[in-house]
Formats: C-alpha cells, structure tokens, sequence
C-alpha cells in the first residue's frame, strides 16, 4: 500500500504525528513530509530519525496557499496539526476555530485539488457532546470532513478517528504527576470520580492504520478503550513510582471539563458497525435535497446509549499501573531520564 509513495504528516513534530513519524518510518515510502510550524522541533526531530527521505515544510494549516504548495505530489495525508489543550481553547476560542475547523479545511481542500489518495483527520472524545471551545471546534471539523467527503470525488477518501486520552502525550496529565512527584509537591487532580479514556501511543496509531487501510469517504473510527478515574490514574502513577504515600489534592473542576467523555454519541451507537477492537460511524449519505430532507426522517434504535469513559471498562489502580509500567516514557523516568511527554 505504501511502497514508494508519499506520506504527508500536518503538526508532524507533535506527540501524535512523531508517533506516526515512528511507526511509519519502518514502511517503504518514498517521501514523508513534516509540516509545522516549530523549525525548532523539526530540527530536533530531523537529528532523531536521520533518514533521507524525510523532508521538512514550516507553515502552518492556516495558511491555504501554502498547505496546497506543500501537499502537491502527496499519496497519503495525516492530518494531526491542532489545538488541543482544552484551557487554552477556552480563553482564545477563536484560534481554536482557525487551527481546527478551516485549518482542517484547507487540509481537506488541497488534498482534494492535488487528489490524494487517503486523508485521516485526528478527532477527540471532546468533539461528542462538546461542552468547550476546543470539543465545540472539533466537532465542526468532523461535519467539515464528511460535507467534504460528499463531494471529493473518486480520487480522494477522506475519513477521521476519534480517540480518548493518550497516555504521556506532550500536555498530558501522566508527565503532570511525574514532575510534580519529583518536585516533592502533591499531585493536583480535579474531581477524584471524573473518568477518561486510556489509549496508549501506539494504540492510538493503530488506529490511523485501520482507516488508512479500512477507510470509505465519510467514515469515523473509534477505538474500544477501557476508562479509569482520575484518582486511580494518580495512585497507580504513585505504585509504578514507588511512592504510594504521597499526597494527593483535589483542586477542582477546571475551565471546561466534563465528568466523563464519551467517543460515541447515542445517535452514533445507534448507527455504528461494530468492527471488534473499533466502531466505524458511516456518514449520513441521505440526499440534502431540503423539503425531502424536512419532510421525512429515518427512525433510530431508541435504546441505544452512548459510549462513555464511565460505561466503557473500567480499569482499577492495579491495572493502570501495568498499562504505566510498559510505556516507554515510564520506563525512561524509572531509568531516572527526564523526558517530556512525548512519542520518543
């Protein structure tokens, strides 16, 4: 599928596109371009991998003209390149909605113009029922990515996932813990009962592998994930450690955030194929010719819930601690490094 083809990755220097970086560069593509905006990080990334054919584009998806200049000759797009911490969407709700929702556009837009082949745009369990700037923003991503689908034509399939937390990922809760233990101060933890979903690094790769391989125009995958609460995320970080002593302070609920997450709604549970380790949601291909549209509906299954961090399986301290202890940023921090959070 991949060889000698070209790989484009927008914000390729993040957690999740050095993931893919990492996962990818084993695969016999020709070309894998990194677009961002960091030529810090691209630096940094480019002495990491070393490899010919990795080529490096600062620009920003804001920029239509320049995401289009730099996509042309491209076979395959993963678009990663966001917003995503939730205060900070909140407070500059409008730079959430230019990186997110018409950055994500011109993405789709030149890749339909240069005809790509496959476009995976990156989603998050905020997009469902959003109650924050940067879900709200995601949302309208999505609706962007199957309104494109609709008329991209034969060349180009466009298709999304939906993913939970990810573990150590740069601005993640876990490398929080981590420095604030170091720091001999306690970890802060806002509602001891909110409940997240848990997705590893690589799992969440594998995720974008399927819809590369899996993917129709429209379509948005979710993985089955188990959840934890937030309390037991600290205790099991305090285990790996060997600290389980160490104070824990509950701060409160933050700009924003919900009690629990959910990676489908209940009119998607309603609809979604259940694939074994994911759920694929189809898109509403129904004609939008309006009178018909306003006229006649379609009924749904009544009793179908939505899938949520609290009804999904719920993992106890022991069993994040065993998910913690086989991350390589654990292993590096129990190695007595100093990572960031990230994908190395």
């Amino acid at each position: 599928m991949f060889k000698g083809r070209t790989l484009f990755i927008s914000g390729g220097t993040g957690s999740f596109g050095t993931t893919v970086l990492n996962r990818f560069i084993s695969e016999p593509f020709d070309e894998i371009r990194i677009y961002s905006r960091d030529e810090k990080k691209q630096e940094d990334q480019r002495n990491r991998f070393s490899d010919p054919r990795l080529s490096y584009y600062i620009g920003d998806v804001r920029d239509a003209d320049a995401v289009r200049s730099a996509t042309r000759g491209v076979d395959f797009i993963f678009h990663a390149a966001a917003l995503k911490q939730v205060p900070s969407c909140e407070f500059h709700p409008s730079e959430a909605l230019r990186t997110n929702v018409i950055g994500g556009e011109n993405v789709i837009e030149a890749a339909i113009i240069n005809k790509v082949s496959r476009v995976i745009c990156l989603s998050t369990d905020k997009a469902v029922y959003p109650i924050n700037a940067m879900g709200i923003s995601k949302a309208l991503m999505e609706k962007v990515m199957v309104a494109k689908a609709r008329t991209a034509g034969p060349d180009t399939v466009i298709c999304g996932t939906r993913y939970g937390n990810v573990l150590a990922s740069r601005g993640s809760v876990v490398p929080l813990f981590v420095r604030q233990l170091r720091e001999g101060k306690p970890l802060t933890i806002t509602d001891p009962d909110m409940t997240r979903f848990i997705m590893t690094l690589p799992e969440a790769v594998d995720l974008v592998l399927h819809a590369f391989t899996e993917g129709r125009n429209g379509d948005l995958f979710v993985q089955k994930a188990p959840g934890v609460t937030i309390a037991d995320l600290a205790k099991a970080v305090l285990e790996v450690m060997g600290q389980p002593d160490h104070p824990i302070k509950i701060i409160g609920t933050r700009h924003g955030e919900k009690q629990y997450e959910a990676l489908l709604s209940r009119e998607e549970r309603a609809i979604a194929e259940d694939q074994g380790r994911y759920f694929r949601v189809a898109p509403d291909y129904r004609n939008l010719n309006y009178a018909a549209y306003e006229a006649q509906g379609e009924k749904r299954l009544t009793e179908a819930v939505d899938y949520n961090s609290h009804n999904t399986e719920r993992l106890d301290v022991a069993g994040m601690a065993a998910i913690l202890r086989e991350l390589d940023y654990m292993k590096r921090v129990l190695a007595g490094e100093s990572p960031e959070g990230d994908a190395a």
